[in-house]
């Protein structure tokens, strides 16, 4: 046990130790397999041909000793010493089978091999020579060979089992350490801890990838719940206050209070057409957010869908008294050309709102960066402006600045507009000095090709309802839209 009551291995440890022990001794077992049969049928043949160069070379000392005194004893001792030196005994017999000499252990039918060899001398049979081998010289070599060679195989396979069982307690922990760490984690946020996080792991590169894709994954799905969270807060927030007119409105009617006259009635209206505008806002912000899915991307004039989106807003422009310039410059971008009219229109109205009397101007352009050229829709006006501490909060949901206060608005049209941004795999920025004006600039990608015929203009309003959060930046400010956040 460690001092913190922790095995020193854990299970996936040490099943993770016998799987390397398991391994080295599979390995030793093949090369022991492999290399027995080669060496053992090497062995067998060179001793096979040593006792038949034994057993010839006997005949010849025999032919020797018969060629000399026909067979002298004196003389056939020459080959029984060849063979006893040899761990081999010799029997010579003549051609009619008597025995002429034999060595002290000849065993005509033995355990070990038999080899027997004629004699000839000048063409002629004279006798035989028969030779058998014990557990003397060369076959006692042999065998002791193997024996040695056996207990080397055996030495070998526990060093390989020490090694492995060595290696696999230094590297499991590396291993296993981090991939625990992560299985805790996960079952402590599957009993609702939601702050359990894997941290910081010593092991493997790509182990210490997991865990840190592990607390992204926990980090990313927090933020997601908190801004769920808020939402739900911010949509209750904004619900209450007309919801609390309404009710007012009409207990006091009911109650005799105030009258059903045409004004209190229209003041009802106007609060229940807040409620709907509301209402359609979140729509709206909903399928901005899931338009990564519902894009249909394709080559349009950036030119053609900003003119569309002008031609839309020319008589709420006018009503205004305020001048709407262009300054169109044709570029194909890859967009989806409803979604890229939608943020134009939203960008245009939402200039419209702070430009009393005073001027916007609408610009589209190609623009070189050091990644690949852009499409660029870029709005203007010569408002307000807007504050510099409210620029990082442009596209939180329901933000509405200062200079907003008295401008109607949900708050969520930067947002609407930052997510079909995003969408396009483009970047919005802002920039924005106070009684000067604020400029909002949209980039994305540019397409090879020529351009599609843009499709009809949405129908009629959402698209042209103001967008309220047009408090926007200092100097100049580049904020690309963060993904699930904007206002």
């Amino acid at each position: 046990m460690t001092g913190r009551g922790r095995p020193w291995i854990s299970r996936l440890g040490l099943r993770l130790a016998l799987v390397f022990v398991a391994v080295a001794l599979a390995a030793v077992a093949a090369v022991i397999f492999f290399g027995s049969m080669n060496t053992s049928r090497d062995i067998n043949r060179l001793m096979v041909t040593q006792h038949h160069q034994l057993a010839d070379a006997v005949a010849a000392a025999t032919k020797v000793a018969y060629v000399r005194n026909r067979w002298d004893s004196t003389d056939l001792n020459a080959a029984a010493d060849l063979a006893r030196r040899a761990g081999a005994e010799v029997q010579v017999t003549n051609r009619s089978g008597r025995i002429i000499a034999a060595t002290p252990g000849f065993v005509p039918y033995g355990p070990g091999p038999r080899l027997v060899h004629q004699v000839f001398v000048g063409g002629r049979e004279v006798g035989w020579v028969t030779v058998t081998f014990d557990k003397a010289g060369l076959s006692a070599a042999v065998m002791q060979f193997k024996s040695s060679r056996w207990a080397a195989r055996f030495g070998a396979a526990g060093v390989a089992v020490l090694i492995a069982l060595i290696a696999a307690l230094l590297v499991s922990p590396r291993i296993t350490a981090p991939v625990e760490r992560i299985i805790v984690a996960a079952r402590a946020r599957g009993r609702g801890q939601l702050d359990a996080r894997a941290g910081n792991v010593h092991g493997f590169g790509e182990i210490k990838e997991l865990a840190s894709a592990f607390d992204q994954m926990a980090n990313a799905r927090e933020e997601q719940d908190r801004v769920r969270r808020n939402l739900v807060a911010d949509v209750a927030h904004e619900l209450r206050t007309p919801i609390a007119i309404l009710q007012a409105g009409h207990e006091a009617m009911l109650d005799g209070v105030t009258e059903p006259t045409v004004e209190h009635l229209a003041s009802l209206r106007d609060e229940v057409l807040r409620l709907a505008r509301m209402v359609d806002d979140l729509q709206r912000l909903a399928a901005a957010e899931a338009a990564a899915l519902q894009l249909t991307l394709a080559p349009y004039d950036l030119a053609e869908i900003a003119a569309s989106a002008a031609d839309s807003l020319a008589d709420s422009f006018a009503a205004a008294g305020v001048t709407l310039q262009r300054d169109l410059t044709s570029v194909v971008a890859k967009c989806d050309s409803l979604r890229m009219h939608e943020i134009a229109v939203n960008l245009l109205t939402n200039a419209l709102k702070f430009t009393p009397r005073g001027l916007v101007t609408l610009q589209t352009s190609r623009e070189q960066r050091d990644d690949g050229d852009v499409a660029v829709l870029r709005v203007r006006d010569t408002g307000v402006g807007i504050p510099p501490a409210e620029l990082p909060r442009l596209s939180e949901r329901f933000f509405r600045g200062q200079s907003s206060s008295d401008v109607a608005g949900s708050g969520i049209g930067l947002t609407i507009v930052a997510e079909l941004v995003r969408a396009h795999h483009g970047t919005i920025d802002f920039a924005s000095e106070l009684g000067r004006g604020t400029t909002v600039t949209v980039r994305v990608p540019v397409t090879a090709g020529p351009p599609r015929p843009p499709g009809p203009a949405p129908l009629a309003a959402p698209q042209a309802r103001p967008v309220s959060a047009s408090a926007a930046t200092p100097a100049s400010a580049s904020a690309p839209a963060p993904a699930g956040r904007a206002g």
